[in-house]
């Protein structure tokens, strides 16, 4: 006895291939279907559709077979549909508007979630990197491993500046254990150096030179003395050479210049909880050193963007309870450089508000171009402010204000008790 063939074994043969194939495309498309093109047919492909379909004559190469037809003619001699042939011929069908329509939305909540994160809000600078990241179609294909490739970048550009880590022991910190993840010419490695652009309102990197400067300036560096910071005016307790060079300094009247490596020194290092001022241009802590001399206030200067030795400087502080209060120039660069240090530290704003940029203009000449100007989180209205009267106003422009301020702090500069009383505020 011969098993007899199951209907599906009739259609599945190689001269209806092309049939359902077409049927499989054009039902997976997820608009509506009324007609089918297969082809070009061959004499044998075609002679097997007329079969199928009961026609007298040969269809041509490219015919036009109504969807309604055959259904019609597979239900009466096999009772099934084209839907059903083709999934089980060709395999399951799809509906490849609604996958747009998904992958769409889901991109579309990748970016959202991106424009939106922490550390974007913190730093308005990313907006740019954003913008260029979603242009260059980062996420083509999967806006699942988009995310998951934006969510290592974030946690690398959270974790900076790094203090003083080589790059691959950074990588293994930060990425499951992956030295090799921040290595030249991965995707990761490209999109954070592009971000770290971004924060310093350069080029991206096009050499190997440009990119190890733009890590050193995130503190990512196997250098632990290059990496210094400014300070006046820090007296903490303890017996360790951080603490011995800080307070030694200050009683002399000068500024110490204290490296990454003297940081990470051991010993103890506890400053009093007294507020510390900080700024960005030396000329402001020079000028505070030779208005105060031994009985300057405690004053920690970034010299531009700030380092490893002075975000751990600054962490150091701030884990001993003392307030931290930041000033800066009120141009493009300055207002990023806030942004960064409000964002990676408790510090606060120190005379940056647009009060103060609209009350500094009008008793300072005018000044030099702000630059490309990047939004402030900390005060919504002084970037908008920057840019409409299009004037820089530079720390050294507004001194005397800071100097006065200084007076005001100097009863909390930390001298310990029973100590000299400093000489009278020099002229």
């Amino acid at each position: 006895m011969t098993d007899r063939p199951t209907p599906l074994t009739a259609l599945d043969r190689p001269e209806l291939r092309k049939l359902w194939q077409t049927a499989h495309h054009r039902l997976s498309s997820g608009h509506p279907v009324t007609r089918l093109r297969p082809g070009p047919l061959d004499d044998e492909e075609r002679s097997a559709l007329a079969d199928l379909l009961g026609l007298a004559r040969l269809p041509g190469p490219r015919p036009t077979v109504p969807l309604a037809r055959l259904d019609s003619a597979l239900s009466e001699a096999y009772g099934l549909t084209t839907r059903e042939v083709a999934a089980a011929v060709v395999g399951p069908l799809t509906d490849r508007a609604a996958d747009r329509r998904r992958a769409q939305s889901e991109r579309t909540a990748l970016w959202s979630w991106l424009e939106t994160h922490p550390v974007v809000t913190a730093q308005p600078a990313l907006l740019d990197w954003v913008e260029h990241t979603r242009s260059t179609g980062l996420t083509a294909g999967s806006a699942t491993a988009g995310r998951a490739l934006l969510t290592d970048a974030l946690a690398v550009l959270a974790a900076l500046p790094a203090q003083g880590e080589p790059l691959p022991v950074l990588a293994t910190r930060l990425l499951r254990g992956d030295p090799h993840a921040l290595d030249d010419g991965t995707r990761l490695s490209t999109l954070v150096l592009r971000a770290l652009a971004a924060l310093h309102a350069t080029d991206p990197p096009t050499d190997a030179a440009a990119r190890r400067h733009l890590w050193n300036l995130a503190g990512v560096t196997d250098d632990g003395l290059s990496s210094t910071v400014l300070a006046a005016g820090l007296r903490p307790a303890g017996d360790g050479l951080l603490a011995s060079l800080a307070r030694t300094c200050a009683d002399a009247g000068h500024a110490v210049s204290l490296t990454l490596t003297q940081l990470r020194s051991p010993g103890a290092f506890t400053p009093p909880p007294v507020p510390v001022h900080i700024t960005e241009n030396p000329s402001v802590l020079a000028a505070a050193l030779h208005r105060f001399g031994p009985g300057c206030p405690p004053l920690v200067c970034t010299s531009g963007w700030p380092g490893g030795a002075v975000m751990l400087l600054l962490r150091l502080l701030a884990e001993a309870g003392s307030p931290l209060r930041y000033h800066g120039d009120f141009d493009g660069e300055g207002l990023r450089i806030a942004a960064h240090i409000f964002a990676r530290t408790p510090a606060r704003p120190w005379r940056m508000t647009t009060a103060d940029y609209l009350d500094a203009l009008r008793t300072t000449a005018a000044g030099p171009s702000p630059g490309r100007i990047t939004d402030a989180p900390w005060d919504p209205a002084l970037a908008p402010a920057l840019r409409h009267h299009a004037t820089a106003i530079p720390e050294e422009a507004v001194l005397p204000r800071l100097l006065t301020d200084l007076t005001g702090s100097q009863g909390s500069s930390g001298r310990p008790p029973g100590s000299v009383s400093p000489p009278p505020a020099r002229p």
